[in-house]
């Protein structure tokens, strides 16, 4: 109800219902009426989608009270509670650690880092920022590996998701480009029927007519010039957005969020399993000697190791690559397995992409494990950054260790070569190697193996006499396929793609160079630091010239969206993170992610993508466009006819003579013509260069002045032909009855006949097909059965003031409709001609 163009609908209505019509008025209040059901309906049924796409999980924490340890809801604890997790477990509250076994925890839905973090029992300054606080757990993030135990410092609306939930409240929610653009026009079409219903009854009184009679004109004046149809024609238009978006796995939240999209000038997207897989994946082998490429993304098991000019590696012809893979599997806590159609790891994301590579090279974990079974581990820690287990395997053990790069070089003695002796190690091409792979964006973890008497005990402090580094592994979160596909037909339709991300600037960096993210001129990545030192007023337009954004914070991501905004930006904010949810919010649009979205973010945004497939934003643009196209067309198409009415109204009280068409006739024109002919024009397919423009100016007007000037010119036809008409009728005899119908039915079907020009906006009905449409086909139809009613049914002649025309009459309006059409089609031709000329 909350809409200009519906104030203006009650404001008529009421004044026609002073004035004692009482049928007028209920028609114009049955609009109202039935376009707010229709707006709620829609609305109602894109919640209910969400709803079913909720799984509402029951957290528990184990707790320690009266030296006991028992399980409670989550919901139940309180500051000072001493909690115990470990891997597997989603932290209940905001912990400050006091013990920890080796924990790491993913906080990507927090910080947006790809990577656990390892945490440890240490005193850090207050002024720690989140990412870098390790001695703390926050709420909803998830432990991957080890166990620790924690004291409550926080629960509910004081944690840091509470924070977030805070900024989310806090975020305005945007009147989209549609709304903003309607709401203007409204003012404008106000004002305009406003002023002519003045003049009409100011001109009358001057002449000496009643009063009464000129309240009655003025009203039929501004039922005429008031487009009734237009709020249940846009509603139904988005409405059949959202259905086409809903089959193309997109839930829409608010029916404008799909037009917002076609205006959409940048879109700022999460990295994290938004532009990414949010699965680590081994992409790049390094062995002494030679290097292998790793095919294949994700945790699927599927890919090849490809060796010199890209054939298949065999891991028996390079000994080093055996036990670099050989290392990867069994020096691993981590399990992979099959749920559903989903490959997923249990444990540590970095040891699941190792075990995907063991399972691409062929390498058989179980059997090897029963040949070899695991007698001892040195678990991973911050402080050795390495991971050591040992095998039974006589009366020599196998020990197999993975770590850093640096670590291993310090540890080890020699490198394995391809023929599987060994050769002293080459610290400096190790870690020029080790460098090169960090520079493409990879995590870099080494591998190597030795062996150990059974007496003897590995110390991770210093170098084993018997250790052989045997390679490196280069492992990242790789960009989604169908994601850079996207991203590139976003440039072409004009729109900028920036990508916030919480983690390292030259991860993001090579993420952003594979996506095809940036353009020319662009200032490369700034961080959250950086970001943090810009004054408020240089704010807005570094933010404009960058396109890659890491290490930033919730609240740095809102500034993003409102420093965009600010430079004149339509933007939409993707995202699936609990610290995407304020600037989803705030975003002329949010989307968010359905499967590996968090709540709070579906519950900020405007639209969820259920497939959680970026490359769906493609098609959001697509149809967003073709909406707004659509009901510009309408627009186009409806004007017309309501300033040709009123005008006529307008000239006949200026010339002093009868009106050429009773109120409740043009309420019979502007009802039914919206319906069975302008909503035909919501179904109108879209353009076949809809994707090749550049975003619409947010400032643009929602008619151009090339539109105004077709408006002006249809009405003009409009009001002369109907004048025409009528008084031809009235000078050969007929009675007014007969005039008027004539001047009826010559709107009717002169809209009939411009709705076939209005189909484009700037191409002919044959170049874009006269059947494309058949809804069009189909509404002509219709209301030509109505006008045939309204003119030859006693019935409908009583009611609407109506009587029979001959077939003379008929001949001569649809000579003067078919010749507005071909002025029209004249005007297109002018107008593209000149358009060629300009490009």
């Amino acid at each position: 109800m909350h809409h200009p163009l519906v104030y203006v609908l009650v404001a008529a209505g009421s004044l026609t219902l002073a004035l004692g019509n009482h049928v007028d008025a209920g028609v114009i209040f049955g609009v109202v009426v039935l376009n707010a059901i229709a707006g709620f309906v829609q609305e109602a049924k894109a919640e209910a989608a969400l709803e079913a796409l909720r799984s509402l999980v029951r957290t528990e924490a184990r707790v320690r009270r009266d030296g006991d340890l028992r399980t409670v809801p989550s919901t139940e604890l309180v500051p000072g509670d001493v909690v115990l997790v470990e891997a597997g477990d989603k932290v209940p509250a905001d912990l400050r650690l006091v013990a920890v076994g080796d924990v790491q925890v993913d906080e990507s839905l927090l910080t947006g880092e790809s990577m656990p973090v390892s945490k440890a029992e240490v005193v850090l300054p207050m002024a720690t920022p989140v990412n870098d606080r390790s001695n703390m757990l926050y709420s909803s993030t998830l432990v991957t590996k080890g166990r620790g135990t924690g004291v409550v410092v926080a629960t509910g609306a004081e944690t840091e998701v509470g924070e977030i939930h805070r900024l989310v409240g806090s975020a305005d929610e945007l009147a989209t480009p549609l709304t903003r653009k309607l709401a203007r026009f409204s003012t404008i079409l106000t004002a305009v029927i406003l002023g002519l219903a003045a003049l009409t009854f100011a001109v009358g009184m001057i002449r000496g007519e009643g009063a009464a009679a000129m309240v009655g004109a003025a009203v039929a004046l501004a039922v005429g010039a008031i487009p009734e149809g237009l709020p249940a024609a846009m509603t139904i238009t988005l409405a059949i957005g959202v259905t086409r978006m809903a089959r193309r796995r997109a839930v829409v939240r608010r029916m404008p969020a799909v037009e917002t999209l076609g205006s959409t000038t940048v879109i700022c997207s999460d990295k994290t399993g938004t532009l990414t897989e949010n699965q680590m994946t081994v992409q790049a082998v390094w062995t002494p000697g030679r290097t292998y490429e790793v095919t294949g993304i994700g945790y699927r098991p599927d890919g090849v190791l490809l060796g010199t000019n890209h054939t298949p590696a065999n891991t028996k012809e390079d000994h080093a690559l055996e036990w670099t893979v050989t290392v990867s599997a069994a020096c691993n806590d981590a399990h992979l397995s099959m749920a559903g159609e989903r490959w997923e790891v249990t444990g540590d994301p970095t040891e699941g992409a190792l075990l995907v590579l063991a399972s691409k090279a062929g390498f058989d974990t179980t059997e090897w494990a029963a040949r070899f079974p695991r007698e001892a581990t040195v678990p991973f820690s911050s402080e050795s950054q390495c991971m050591a287990t040992v095998h039974g395997a006589g009366d020599r053990r196998l020990l197999l260790v993975k770590g850093a790069a640096e670590r291993l070089v310090a540890l080890c003695s020699f490198q394995m070569q391809t023929d599987g002796s060994r050769a002293p190690l080459d610290e400096a091409a190790v870690l020029q190697a080790a460098d090169a792979l960090a520079g493409n964006g990879f995590r870099v973890l080494a591998t190597a193996v030795g062996t150990m008497r059974r007496s003897e005990l590995f110390d991770v402090g210093q170098r084993h006499g018997d250790l052989a580094l045997t390679g490196l592994v280069g492992m990242l979160d790789p960009p989604r396929p169908e994601a850079i596909a996207a991203v590139q037909t976003c440039h072409r339709a004009g729109i900028d793609v920036k990508m916030i991300t919480g983690d390292h600037p030259t991860t993001a960096t090579v993420v952003a160079e594979r996506m095809g993210i940036g353009k020319p001129g662009d200032s490369g990545a700034l961080t959250g630091a950086e970001l943090a030192e810009l004054a408020t007023w240089e704010f807005p337009a570094a933010v404009e010239r960058s396109s890659v954004f890491a290490r930033v914070t919730p609240e740095q991501k809102l500034r993003l969206v409102q420093g965009l905004q600010s430079r004149g930006h339509v933007v939409a904010m993707t995202g699936d993170g609990v610290n995407d949810a304020p600037a989803l919010r705030q975003a002329d649009i949010g989307v968010a992610m359905g499967k590996g979205g968090t709540e709070v973010a579906k519950d900020a945004a405007d639209m969820i993508l259920t497939d959680d497939d970026f490359a769906t934003i493609e098609a959001a643009v697509e149809e967003g466009r073709g909406i707004f196209d659509n009901l510009t067309k309408f627009i186009a198409w409806t004007l017309p006819t309501n300033m040709g009415e009123g005008l006529a109204v307008l000239v006949a009280i200026l010339l002093g003579t009868t009106l050429p068409l009773m109120p409740v006739q043009i309420l019979w024109i502007n009802m039914t013509t919206a319906v069975a002919l302008g909503l035909m024009l919501a179904f109108e397919p879209k353009e076949v260069d809809v994707m090749e423009r550049p975003p619409r100016d947010p400032g643009r007007p929602l008619l151009t002045g090339v539109l105004i000037l077709r408006v002006l010119l249809m009405s003009a036809i409009l009001v002369g032909g109907a004048m025409w008409l009528f008084h031809w009728e009235r000078s050969s005899g007929a009675p007014i009855a007969e005039a008027r119908t004539s001047a009826l039915n010559f709107f009717v079907t002169t809209e009939a006949f411009y709705l076939f020009a209005c189909r484009s906006l700037t191409r002919s009905v044959w170049q874009i097909g006269v059947l494309s449409n058949r809804w069009v086909l189909g509404g002509v139809a219709l209301q030509a059965l109505g006008q045939v009613a309204i003119t030859y049914v006693p019935a409908f002649n009583s009611l609407f003031g109506t009587a029979p025309i001959g077939a003379g009459a008929w001949v001569r309006l649809l000579l003067v409709a078919a010749g507005s059409s071909v002025v029209v089609a004249f005007d297109k031709k002018i107008r593209r001609s000149i358009a060629l000329r300009v490009r």
